[in-house]
């Protein structure tokens, strides 16, 4: 069976990240290093906070889990941390330099060196075949591999990736807004309907974009999705 240490990228920094620090399933298998469980509850905690808009939470959490991988001194696991970190800010269309990552870049692994320009748009090509199989598909592919991807989070971040890109089709935001909005993902949902509502204020259709717009108050709701 596979050792969860042992793992690469797979179809997502999340699963990526899951996976290196998950419990082995197999009976037999070593029980789990404390820092394992803490380190991967805290990071599920912190995406899981930023994508609903609470930003004091995602920092706390997130903090806590570089905290426990850090007691490893292991740069690829801090580094896939950064990644998904930055990976839930590029799904809520948040495009800053993922900092975390930078200051590990020179002792980063090739895979996950592309991984950060994937997520900045600004991969070569020739180092398309160091990503995981579903984002090489979704940067060579179009619309429908995107809205293919498995996973979430994945998908909101290709599709992101072709926003910043220029490459985004009306029809490639509805299925951000649909993807955000099925996982009740504050954050990403009111940025992605913010892009649909531009959308059709300059297509000119303004009574579809008061409508988006009403939409955008009835989530934003009672909270600061801003923080």
């Amino acid at each position: 069976m596979m050792n969860p240490v042992q793992t690469r990228f797979l179809a997502s920094p999340l699963s990526a990240f899951a996976l290196v620090l998950a419990i082995t399933a197999c009976s037999s298998g070593p029980k789990p290093a404390d820092w394992q469980l803490e380190a991967k509850g805290a990071m599920e905690r912190s995406v899981s906070a930023y994508l609903d808009g609470n930003g004091r939470v995602e920092a706390v959490e997130f903090a806590r889990a570089k905290r426990e991988v850090s007691s490893t001194g292991r740069v690829d696991l801090m580094a896939r941390a950064e990644l998904l970190r930055c990976a839930s800010h590029v799904a809520s269309l948040v495009f800053e330099p993922c900092v975390g990552f930078e200051n590990l870049r020179q002792d980063a692994a090739p895979a996950e060196r592309a991984y950060a320009d994937y997520l900045a748009a600004t991969l070569q090509p020739q180092d398309a075949a160091l990503l995981p199989a579903q984002q090489r598909a979704a940067v060579s592919g179009g619309d429908a591999v995107v809205s293919g991807m498995a996973e979430p989070l994945s998908r909101l971040v290709a599709a992101a990736v072709a926003f910043q890109s220029g490459r985004a089709s009306p029809a490639l935001v509805q299925v951000a807004v649909d993807t955000a909005s099925s996982q009740g993902w504050r954050r990403p949902l009111l940025a992605w309907l913010g892009v649909q509502a531009s959308l059709l204020d300059k297509s000119g259709d303004r009574e579809g974009a008061e409508r988006i717009r009403r939409r955008m108050v009835l989530t934003q709701g009672d909270s600061k999705a801003g923080q």
